[in-house]
């Protein structure tokens, strides 16, 4: 066989053999819902950290896409509908599957910003399994100092989290 022939021939089977050939998508599919913000200072609801909540969505829908994972919408009103009150879908991993499901996602992050104090705040993710209806990682990212700075930096690592927990 030629070396062309041959060529020819390994093209051919990795295609055949590529997710893409199988219907499949070679990155996981990760749906990431609003953050909740659980503010326990005496401040509560204080409007600079509710845009800040309302902003990591989008950054770690932008932190996992660098990372290779195929991001699957969410609408608004399918979370809130899904969502039975504060933190449910945080605490209930069954439902939160479900969501993931109706949208066609393999995998969920629901995200909870938990401010304890003034001087830090922690970013927490459950990761769920959709397939498996449970919950596969509890991840937690604390951010210390000017929290305007540092939350783009905090996000970047869980995201890392995230991915580490996803293609374990």
């Amino acid at each position: 066989m030629s070396r062309s022939a041959q060529l020819a021939a390994l093209i051919l089977v990795a295609v055949m053999l590529s997710p893409w050939a199988v219907g499949q998508s070679a990155a996981p599919s990760v749906a990431v819902l609003e953050f909740e913000l659980k503010d326990l200072t005496l401040d509560p609801n204080n409007p600079t950290e509710v845009a800040r909540t309302a902003s990591l969505k989008a950054m770690l829908e932008q932190a996992l896409t660098a990372r290779h994972f195929r991001i699957v919408p969410v609408d608004s009103h399918a979370q809130q509908d899904a969502d039975k009150g504060a933190g449910y879908l945080f605490d209930h991993a069954d439902a939160t599957a479900a969501l993931g499901r109706m949208v066609g996602a393999d995998w969920v992050v629901v995200g909870r910003v938990h401010k304890a104090s003034f001087l830090f705040v922690y970013l927490k993710a459950h990761v769920v399994n959709v397939r498996e209806q449970s919950q596969a990682a509890d991840l937690v990212v604390e951010i210390k100092g000017p929290q305007r700075q540092l939350t783009q930096r905090g996000v970047d690592s869980l995201a890392e989290q995230i991915a580490v927990a996803i293609r374990h």
